[in-house]
């Protein structure tokens, strides 16, 4: 699958009185519109997963093409990578918005979970968005075990 380019995303839990969790994925998928409804994959072993698992509320902070270094430390598992980014949290959100490193956040409600090998699928309904003009995102993009993105102009 490395060689299949995918956007990037940092999913995100935890309540503004509760310690925040996050992480970096690129399996994220929308399933529905009606009702609005994203999938995202999570490692069974993952804190952030059983903080969205508690909570049954996350973020999908869909990153820009200036997010490279957000990307990286959210997949490092740095216990301080909150420290080293912008972010906001509310009890409206489904989870921390990345401040300057997403171009649109959807919040979630969890509506299923599905365990498959070492991940749970988590599908979650969409119950709130913030997004950035859609004509002045570049997105970021992983593949080939790199990053990329795929400029506003071009589309």
């Amino acid at each position: 699958m490395s060689t299949f380019p995918t956007g990037v995303a940092v999913v995100t839990t935890g309540g503004p009185e509760d310690p925040p969790r996050g992480l970096t994925v690129s399996s994220v998928s929308s399933v529905s519109l009606d009702p609005p409804t994203l999938l995202v994959c999570l490692n069974r072993s993952s804190r952030t997963l059983e903080s969205v698992l508690e909570r049954r509320t996350f973020a999908v902070n869909l990153l820009h093409a200036g997010a490279r270094s957000a990307a990286t430390l959210f997949a490092s598992g740095d216990p301080h990578r909150f420290d080293a980014v912008e972010w906001a949290n509310s009890a409206e959100f489904g989870g921390p918005h990345l401040v300057r490193d997403a171009h649109a956040v959807a919040d979630c409600r969890v509506s299923r979970t599905l365990r498959v090998g070492d991940h749970e699928v988590i599908f979650g309904e969409i119950f709130r968005v913030e997004q950035d003009r859609p004509e002045d995102v570049d997105p970021l993009l992983y593949g080939m075990r790199t990053f990329a993105s795929w400029p506003a102009a071009a589309a």
